[in-house]
């Protein structure tokens, strides 16, 4: 269940709540039709126009879509791949599994178009899907092959023993050389699409390091002690340094491209051959033009 306090006036709702939620238009209908979204604790149609401080109360949780999630023919960029599992250079803009109306254009569609051999045990919707990482985020994702490594990656990740290096650009100058961010996330009270730090949040921990400071901008890295949704940017948001052109937690205006976050670096033992697995990827052609101007 999502509630939204409306801070428009006059819009059509199906276009105001796909403006402000990671949902199609054609799936807020679907949920609309269903009865499925309140305002003011009264049914409505599509058509209904919006006030201020109309209270929207959206049941998505129970709406069942009955989608053929199929393969589509995808340029994965592979980083490695065995028998057991793959490591995926996943690029901004991408989302990595179906969902919210979205079941044509995912990562999940480009892996079951590619191989045959991926584990089920996220379901249907997320065949060979260990972690995720956000739409607008780029950079290294593991897949699982088989049930067994799923398991057993899934392990890994909840006792911390996978490590994950991000490389993101703030905008400011951080005055210090590193900070380490204990501050818990919870759904945000007032804009349930957004995380936020909140007192009885999950605890979450942000390791980050200066990289290079620019006129008004700076380079950092992350390491993620905690695996929060949204962890590294609500809590650069919250120390008063957001991910530059990030479109949900900065107050300025982004580009399509989202915000500059790139999962860099990757650390694990091989849950199979027990041998240790390094991998890290290059920054995205957009975020490193970006840093070229701030260099020119």
């Amino acid at each position: 269940m999502i509630k939204v306090v409306s801070e428009k006036e006059n819009v059509r709702i199906d276009k105001y709540l796909a403006s402000i939620l990671d949902y199609s238009r054609e799936y807020i209908g679907k949920l609309i039709d269903a009865k499925l979204v309140l305002v003011n604790g009264r049914e409505i149609k599509a058509s209904f126009k919006v006030s201020l401080n109309d209270e929207i109360v959206i049941h998505d949780e129970k709406l069942k879509v009955e989608e053929d999630i199929l393969p589509v023919k995808m340029d994965l960029d592979i980083v490695y791949e065995d028998e057991y599992l793959m490591v995926i250079n996943k690029p901004s803009g991408l989302v990595v599994h179906p969902g919210n109306g979205n079941y044509n254009n995912t990562l999940v569609n480009g892996l079951m178009y590619y191989t045959k051999n991926l584990s089920n045990l996220g379901g249907e919707a997320r065949p060979g899907i260990v972690h995720r990482i956000d739409k607008d985020t780029s950079g290294l994702l593991l897949v699982a092959k088989t049930n067994q490594v799923h398991e057993l990656l899934a392990d890994d990740f909840k006792n911390k023993r996978i490590k994950r290096e991000y490389i993101a650009l703030l905008d400011g100058v951080f005055p210090n050389g590193s900070a380490t961010i204990d501050a818990p996330i919870g759904r945000d009270k007032l804009h349930r699409e957004k995380m936020a730090v909140i007192e009885e949040g999950k605890h979450a921990v942000t390791h980050m390091k200066v990289l290079k400071r620019y006129d008004k901008y700076t380079l950092v890295s992350c390491i993620l002690e905690t695996g929060r949704t949204h962890q590294i940017r609500v809590h650069m948001a919250y120390i008063g340094y957001p991910i530059h052109n990030d479109p949900v937690y900065s107050k300025r205006e982004a580009t399509s491209f989202g915000q500059f976050l790139h999962s860099y670096k990757m650390n694990f033992i091989h849950p199979i051959t027990k041998k240790e697995m390094e991998f890290t990827c290059p920054l995205p052609k957009y975020f490193r033009e970006f840093l070229d101007c701030l260099e020119g």
